[in-house]
């Protein structure tokens, strides 16, 4: 089962004044597009460094999760610390994924640019920071999606799929394995098949030397 931590930061959120529709949205996408079996871990917090550290840290090493999906707090407002508190709880930086969403958004809006959102892996989680706006969340992974299941395989996490038709997922490795597989799987069939047919050939041709000498 594939889990994933669906985290929003947002102090008028958490704080009950406007509903999350940006966690709602991260969930609603996931549904949409994913055909493995899921488990969803769902929180909200206001955007205060530490508790964001302390929700990340509990997704990724409690929860277990495969991919964590933030919300929220990426813009260059004072109060603005998802990233900071990502980068501070990581293993490892994935500058490509912020680069490349910056850019397809940047194509779509201006303020684009104005996003600092990043990702980043922590044991066997892969966290990527997503924007508040719940239309530019889809917007945003599109172009990166595709590449996060073969991440989570490398880092030996769950496996997962998804609908072709809706989002196209690319294991590069994976197809050139399963390829070998079948390949192999072939192989031994023929192999099998020649083993036989000469096996039941020499039968024969036993049980026909001895119907001679037996005459």
């Amino acid at each position: 089962m594939v889990k994933i931590g669906v985290l929003t930061i947002s102090d008028r959120a958490s704080g009950g004044v406007y509903e999350d529709l940006g966690g709602k949205e991260i969930i609603a996408v996931m549904d949409d597009w994913l055909t493995c079996e899921k488990q969803y871990f769902y929180e909200i917090v206001p955007d205060e460094l530490e508790l964001i550290k302390d929700k990340l840290i509990y997704l990724c090493d409690e929860a277990g999760c495969d991919l964590v999906l933030t919300t929220g707090g990426t813009g260059p407002a004072p109060r603005d610390v998802t990233p900071e508190a990502t980068e501070a709880v990581s293993e490892k930086l994935m500058p490509g994924f912020g680069e490349l969403m910056r850019a397809e958004s940047q194509k779509i809006v201006p303020t684009a640019i104005l996003s600092r959102q990043i990702a980043a892996i922590r044991k066997k989680s892969l966290i990527i920071n997503l924007p508040g706006n719940p239309k530019a969340i889809k917007e945003c992974l599109l172009p990166v999606f595709p590449a996060v299941p073969y991440c989570i395989d490398l880092m030996g996490g769950n496996y997962i799929t998804a609908d072709e038709n809706k989002i196209k997922i690319f294991r590069f490795r994976y197809e050139q394995n399963k390829a070998s597989e079948l390949n192999l799987t072939k192989l031994c069939e023929v192999s099998k098949n020649i083993f036989a047919f000469k096996t039941s050939n020499s039968r024969q041709t036993s049980e026909r030397r001895g119907s001679v000498y037996n005459t």
